[in-house]
């Protein structure tokens, strides 16, 4: 599973990043979950995220402009298996 964190490098960017490496490490190394950052703002248009940070799995735009909590990634997470 691939986690992508949309965003320039903005202070609420780089905690949505935490937090999202936070919630796969909960979910295991067993999960396979990459967690990156992107900063190409040209793929936050080409999939369809105006404002960051924008967290993706698996190609699907979870959330955009705000942080979300380990609790809700995980369920993102579980509802993306």
């Amino acid at each position: 599973m691939k986690i992508e964190i949309l965003g320039t490098g903005c202070s609420t960017c780089n905690l949505l990043f935490k937090i999202a490496q936070e919630a796969a490490a909960q979910m295991g190394p067993s999960a396979n979950i990459e967690v990156t950052k992107v900063a190409d703002v040209n793929y936050f248009l080409k999939v369809g995220v105006f404002v960051t940070p924008g967290l993706v799995i698996d190609g699907r735009v979870v959330s955009t402009g705000k942080v979300l909590t380990v609790e809700e990634i995980l369920a993102a997470i579980k509802e993306s298996s």
